[in-house]
């Protein structure tokens, strides 16, 4: 007990620094940047740099939680003290780099990228970067010989191709600019940046049906992109298909519910097909938005005449005339609204503005105007009162390709890869999800977060969240608390489990599976212990795979294949054997062990988990997913899909696109 006291002590920055285990606790930081703990690291990180302030990796680490959390200036400093203690880090200089960009640095930017390269020379993700810092610098010539070079370094990079692209549209070569678009698709055809890049230069062709067909194959492949829903709706409409424009942008506001351009052109077209209350609606909503957008007010008035509220549609045309003075067609719509409520006398008055102005021939109301397919658009900047009706694209500006924004680099750059739902584990904090799935729930959690046994409710989850400032403090005092009980009381399990969830959720992996093993060994047939240190058993293997891999690959961001290594994942299997035994209708426990199974490559044994995981909840949606991808891997491809499909009906939005690389690879 006394020692582990000791270890626990020497996590605090109130003790002598000299004291610190400088090496446990960067460690510790590390395992928090990994799990995405931003702020607890930065902790553990200050830590070894009070301690040992002439070590530059825990600079570099800190700089990494730090750009993370959108801390650019601090990310740099930090990066630029880690150089000074060693400068041959090729990645400090990366990371100080993309800090530098995010400030609009380029300057130093391409310094730091070219530095990197002469102890990297290989780097993709800098090569990518420096590229793109010099297409934003304007140095078009420079982009493109970068480039050439990392095409030849790495030619299945689509990336690359989709950037030579825009530096040729810069350069108005849309011929050459195609060309690269179609080497990235025959390299890569699951790439939807690739086909709603191509897609946008087709529908500046005003090719809008080949154009439709590309946005098809991007919304297929990431359907969480409003913006080719946008564009898709644009290429309909000039095709005249209203109803496949209005699903379009139906889709693009679930997604982002402010898209102003959804909304203004949903309003414009559900009012040509009749449906104008809920124009209105959109309307209003844009009036919400931008409370002087004259063309939405204008809109809303035409709308609100057409439905019977005369004096909203009065109000609506006098906000546009006060703005717009010369504006006709204000004055007409507002005489005819004002002789609808009896106003005969405003109605001529109206009416006598227009006529003077008519045979003034100074403006004209061409009211019944026939536009050409060319003039049904307008910019969203075009501030033209006379092109109200015209459906609203986006400035310049705003149409860069999403791939210009995509600096590669962060900590957390991840294979892009077909892999399985994560594991379950027992904790305080759940992200919000944007699809409630499920309701996880077990009787005896429940009891054991009722009964006092820990400070707070217990969440079955898959989904965790980061702690913030306040709540890391929390729990390091929790620890505190948690260890004067477990002194006065050492063989209580239930003290145990909760320390080691204060353990864990500071990413104290090692001195939480110390409180697990007590527990078991207070009460061995207490199930969540085995349960939760299955969990982290299983977070510490994956985090030593990722050091696996940036050791082997001499950086942080490579990422190469790490074969598992079966006795450590058999321990973690062991634990979760436990559990079903001891609470054989606890469903988390057979989803889990499929999991470990799967990774183990014993496809049979985890489908049957999965099946057992379904039958005792026919909604788990994440047991679906899995026993899909298993089923795949096994060669069991007729009940692959079907599971996949299952699993997107019940809220994976993923599945679908497994479903659609898996089919088209088999054809």
């Amino acid at each position: 007990m006394i020692k582990k006291l000791i270890i626990f002590l020497l996590l605090f920055p109130t003790v002598v620094f000299a004291q610190i285990n400088t090496e446990r606790v960067m460690a510790i930081g590390r395992n928090a940047l990994y799990f995405e703990d931003y702020v607890l690291s930065i902790q553990y990180f200050n830590q070894v740099v009070s301690a040992k302030p002439y070590l530059y990796e825990p600079y570099f680490f800190r700089a990494l939680a730090k750009i993370n959390l959108d801390d650019f200036q601090g990310a740099e400093e930090d990066c630029s003290a880690a150089i000074d203690r060693n400068p041959f880090v090729a990645n400090a200089y990366q990371i100080r780099g993309l800090s530098r960009i995010k400030q609009n640095k380029y300057d130093g930017a391409i310094a730091d990228y070219t530095k990197a390269l002469e102890y990297d020379p290989e780097n993709v993700s800098v090569w990518h970067n420096l590229a793109l810092c010099k297409i934003n610098s304007g140095d078009y010539t420079g982009a493109e010989k970068d480039l050439s070079k990392l095409i030849a370094l790495s030619p299945q990079y689509t990336k690359a191709y989709l950037m030579r692209a825009d530096v040729s549209l810069k350069q108005k070569d849309t011929i050459r600019a195609m060309k690269d678009y179609d080497l990235a698709l025959s390299i890569d055809k699951y790439d939807a940046d690739v086909w709603s890049s191509r897609a946008a230069i087709k529908l500046q062709q005003e090719k809008y049906k080949d154009a439709e067909a590309d946005y098809d194959q991007a919304t297929y492949l990431n359907t969480k992109n409003s913006g080719n829903y946008i564009n898709r709706a644009l290429a309909r409409f000039h095709q005249n298909n209203y109803r496949g424009a209005l699903e379009d942008y139906d889709v693009a506001l679930d997604i982002d519910p402010n898209n102003f351009i959804g909304h203004y052109n949903r309003g414009l077209l559900r009012a040509q097909v009749g449906d104008n209350n809920r124009a209105i609606e959109d309307f209003d909503y844009v009036i919400k938005m931008e409370r002087d957008n004259m063309m939405a007010i204008f809109n809303r008035g035409i709308l609100r005449n057409q439905t019977g509220d005369y004096r909203g549609a009065i109000k609506d045309f006098t906000t546009v005339i006060k703005e717009h003075p010369n504006f006709l067609a204000g004055y007409y719509n507002r005489a005819e609204a004002k002789r609808k409520i009896g106003d005969y006398k405003g109605a001529d008055l109206d009416e006598f503005k227009v006529m003077k102005a008519q045979l003034d021939k100074r403006l004209g109301l061409d009211k019944g105007k026939k536009v050409s397919k060319s003039d049904k658009t307008r910019k969203k900047s075009d501030k033209d009162m006379e092109n109200y009706q015209k459906i609203v694209v986006a400035d310049d500006s705003e149409t860069e390709q999403k791939y210009k924004s995509d600096y590669r680099g962060k900590v957390q750059d991840k294979n892009v890869e077909i892999k399985l739902e994560p594991m379950f584990v027992l904790t305080y904090y759940e992200k919000v999800s944007e699809i409630k799935r499920n309701l996880n729930y077990y009787k005896y959690i429940d009891e054991l977060s009722n009964t006092g046994a820990v400070p707070r409710r217990l969440i079955i989850t898959n989904m965790e969240s980061p702690l913030t400032e306040k709540e890391v403090k929390i729990h390091f005092a929790s620890i505190d608390d948690r260890t004067s009980e477990i002194v006065k009381h050492p063989n209580d399990a239930k003290k145990r489990f909760s320390r080691s969830l204060d353990f864990y959720l500071v990413q104290d992996f090692t001195n939480a599976i110390e409180d697990l093993t007590q527990a078991i060994s207070c009460d061995a047939s207490f199930f969540p212990a085995y349960f939760n240190r299955s969990l982290i058993r299983w977070k510490q293997l994956e985090y030593q795979k990722s050091e696996e891999q940036g050791e082997s690959s001499g950086g942080v961001f490579e990422v190469k294949k790490i074969e598992v290594k079966t006795p450590e994942y058999n321990l973690v299997k062991l634990d979760l054997d436990k559990v079903v035994q001891l609470a054989p209708d606890f469903v988390y426990g057979y989803y889990n062990r499929g999991n470990v199974l799967c990774m183990l490559k014993d496809y049979r044994s985890a489908i049957v988990d999965y099946d057992k995981a379904i039958s005792l909840d026919p909604n788990f949606a994440e047991a679906y997913f899995n026993r899909g991808l298993t089923q795949l891997f096994s060669g069991n491809n007729k009940k692959g899909i079907s599971d996949l499909s299952k699993a997107g009906e019940l809220g994976i939005v993923s599945a679908y696109n497994v479903i659609k690389r898996f089919t088209e690879q088999k054809q």
